[in-house]
């Protein structure tokens, strides 16, 4: 007895619909000698389906995930003129001029003012650093104790503070006692400090 079978494949890409049909062969087994033989149920003849309209829902060329925009930060503004640190410093420290500035926002917040730094075998390293801590009333353990106010310490044990500014120090930025109070008030912690030679 030959049935007719469907079968239906559908394949959904970005192009189409596919379909095939095909029939097979299925054949009854004779029934075993001595058996009963029973008439067979009545049954729906199966016809194959006729094929309807199919609906596709087109799919997007681009699917938006959730994405979060970031946005640059501006470019730090340039130093004012005659302050010789690279754009972005909020404090600025020139060795050979014997001078610091304190800036804000790209402008001078305070200087030029007189320092005094390392000795030689004590040199205050140029470089850029950022504000490591502060410490308003400072003890030097390495030196007897010795206070350094308005301590603001960039690079290790290298700080801005109150000294002389006839001295050379061991290494730290001597400034001024309104000097020294002003850099203390005006840099906090991650402020960028650049020294040039």
């Amino acid at each position: 007895m030959r049935m007719p079978t469907l079968i239906v494949a559908l394949a959904v890409s970005g192009v189409g619909l596919l379909a095939a049909c095909a029939s097979a062969d299925t054949a009854a087994e004779p029934p075993s000698r001595g058996a009963r033989t029973t008439e067979p149920a009545a049954t729906t003849p199966t016809h194959p389906a006729k094929p309807g309209p199919t609906t596709i829902r087109a799919l997007p060329d681009v699917v938006e995930a959730n994405a979060t925009i970031v946005k640059k930060a501006p470019p730090p503004p340039p130093p004012p003129k005659g302050v010789p640190c690279g754009a972005g410093a909020d404090a600025c420290v020139d060795l050979s001029a014997n001078q610091a500035w304190l800036l804000a926002g790209g402008k001078v917040a305070v200087g030029p003012v007189p320092i005094t730094h390392g000795r030689p075998g004590h040199v205050t390293p140029p470089g850029s650093f950022n504000v490591q801590y502060k410490d308003i009333d400072h003890l030097s353990r390495e030196f007897d104790n010795a206070p350094m106010p308005y301590s603001v310490f960039f690079n290790g044990g290298i700080a801005f503070h109150e000294g002389s500014l006839y001295d050379l120090s061991h290494g730290c930025v001597h400034l001024s006692s309104s000097a020294a109070a002003s850099f203390y008030n005006g840099l906090d912690v991650g402020d960028l400090v650049q020294v040039v030679p």
